[in-house]
């Protein structure tokens, strides 16, 4: 997969939407305008330019950027973000949050998602028809948000999901987007497998089932089969996950 290519198309469309509705609110971030997301993402691309260059998380942070132009400092960020990403091979060693992981190339991956769904912000913030996430980005992201932001995080960060740990009560739901799938346990920690036998089932397109379980979209694209409460359950369990 070109990740280069969907970073740049999405992060093109995300400055384009954003620009003529910067006052917007956004209806899935409740608290922010597009200003506030345009900044969001914009911190987000500097941190992690940042982090790269130094091999470790910059401090202190975050800079006060509450009266930049947001659209200066989005291009400032991209740039910088790009920058870094492109300066050095995706297997080069650089840190990360997530241990197994420590090169370039999960930056890459993590930051081409982050924009796509911020991409996904401004267009519902900004009433324009959103742009499809084509089907190797969204069965990526899907595959994300199960093994890193569920399990993962789950398992290194158990406070994070203390709101929720009433609703792990070990069954499983198949997750299957397009020709690929994930049984995700609600245990704790959150386990993610290949295979198994589903208590409950999310099927749909991968870009439908990418949009759901970053909680940008219902389950009106959706096929849901079994228990409808622990679909929800998994539902709830992704708030604290994809915040």
């Amino acid at each position: 997969m070109d990740y280069f290519a969907h970073l740049a198309r999405d992060y093109a469309r995300l400055r384009a939407v954003a620009a003529p509705a910067l006052s917007a609110p956004v209806p899935t971030c409740p608290e922010w305008t597009v200003a506030d997301l345009v900044r969001h993402v914009a911190v987000v691309y500097l941190h992690k330019a940042a982090t790269m260059r130094l091999n470790a998380w910059p401090e202190p942070w975050p800079p006060d950027l509450s009266d930049t132009d947001p659209l200066r400092v989005l291009d400032a960020g991209h740039t910088e973000l790009m920058d870094q990403l492109t300066s050095r091979p995706p297997t080069a060693e650089t840190f990360t949050w997530y241990p197994p992981d420590q090169t370039v190339g999960f930056w890459i991956r993590r930051l081409t998602q982050e924009t796509v769904v911020h991409r996904i912000d401004a267009e519902l913030a900004a009433g324009v028809p959103s742009a499809p996430v084509p089907a190797d980005l969204a069965t990526d992201g899907v595959d994300e948000v199960v093994t890193r932001f569920l399990a993962f995080a789950s398992a290194a960060s158990p406070p994070r999901f203390a709101t929720v740990e009433h609703l792990l009560d070990g069954r499983t739901v198949r997750v299957e987007a397009g020709a690929s799938s994930w049984f995700v346990t609600l245990a704790a920690p959150i386990a993610v497998s290949f295979a198994g036998e589903p208590d409950a089932t999310v099927r749909g397109e991968p870009d439908a089932v990418f949009r759901w379980l970053w909680r940008r979209s219902d389950a009106t694209a959706l096929t849901l089969d079994g228990d409808p409460a622990l679909i929800d359950a998994l539902h709830q369990v992704l708030g604290p996950a994809t915040v």
